[in-house]
């Protein structure tokens, strides 16, 4: 179990669950934040032209990057997209540029990156091992790892390719606030396969990882496939509304954009977390039914 661990991202859905899971084990953890410290386990980043300290990061055993804007926020216009890109790529160069200054000194780098990486591929079954989608999120997936990568030769460096969390709080809530209207329905198809994670799930996976010292990708996904209609019909059975109301593909183009429509909604990705269930990683919420109990 580490000693010391530092978290950017730290006020995020999955950072505060981290860091609490990390303390109520009596971890020390020292947060990053793009404002002024208030608090001793704080260190100011981020806020002007200045670069981490390598400092920070020394005598750590790991540094989990957890930066970025959230992919649930919709259109995605030009100015989002740019928004996307920048709050992954330049955090993650910011601490990749310190660890490659300590040297052999470096503590194991867990960055965060998504199963968007991998695109939409119908009918194929996605581990670490598939190659890079085709798409804008894919695009952004690959920037987001060889910023990482840059950590240097030594440093092992993990990137966690996480599903979307299934919470109240994270980037299907507007398809929560959508069911509770009674306004949820299939999403184009409704059987393209969507990959999903509980958030207790997703906070016990990087501590898994950084603890069994997995390198590379790793995906954090649960291990059911589900297509979105499961997905939709089990948050309706769980708020007890009904799901009838579909919403074509062409119609959410033209309300939302093609790239979040095509990279997020309709893409069909049966992403499989086969390097966790290898290394004996148990999941608590398997299903997606005993995932939005949890959630919600």
């Amino acid at each position: 179990m580490p000693r010391r661990v530092v978290v950017s991202g730290a006020s995020g859905l999955v950072g505060s669950a981290l860091v609490a899971s990390l303390r109520a084990d009596g971890i020390e953890v020292t947060r990053l934040v793009r404002r002024p410290a208030q608090a001793p386990d704080e260190v100011e980043w981020l806020t002007d032209t200045r670069p981490l300290d390598p400092a920070v990061l020394a005598g750590a055993d790991a540094v989990v990057n957890l930066n970025g804007a959230s992919t649930g926020r919709f259109p995605w216009t030009a100015a989002y997209r740019s928004t996307l890109l920048w709050s992954r790529i330049t955090p993650t160069r910011a601490i990749a540029r310190a660890l490659r200054a300590l040297g052999r000194e470096a503590p194991a780098f867990l960055s965060a990156s998504a199963v968007g990486y991998y695109g939409s591929a119908p009918g194929a079954v996605i581990d670490e091992d598939a190659p890079r989608g085709e798409s804008f999120l894919a695009d952004l997936c690959g920037e987001w790892e060889s910023a990482a990568l840059g950590a240097g030769e030594h440093t092992r460096v993990t990137l966690l390719r996480t599903a979307p969390i299934v919470h109240r709080d994270g980037v299907l809530t507007p398809l929560i606030l959508l069911t509770r209207a009674g306004l949820a329905g299939p999403i184009g198809r409704g059987i393209q396969v969507w990959p999903w994670i509980s958030l207790d799930d997703e906070v016990r996976a990087i501590r898994h990882v950084m603890e069994a010292g997995l390198e590379g990708p790793v995906n954090l996904a649960a291990p059911t496939r589900t297509t979105a209609n499961d997905l939709g019909f089990a948050l309706a059975m769980t708020l007890d509304r009904p799901f009838v109301v579909r919403a074509p593909a062409w119609a959410m183009r033209l309300v939302l954009g093609r790239d979040a429509t095509d990279a997020v909604l309709t893409a069909d990705a049966n992403v499989v977390p086969r390097r966790l269930e290898a290394s004996g990683f148990s999941f608590r919420h398997p299903t997606i039914e005993e995932a939005w109990r949890a959630g919600l």
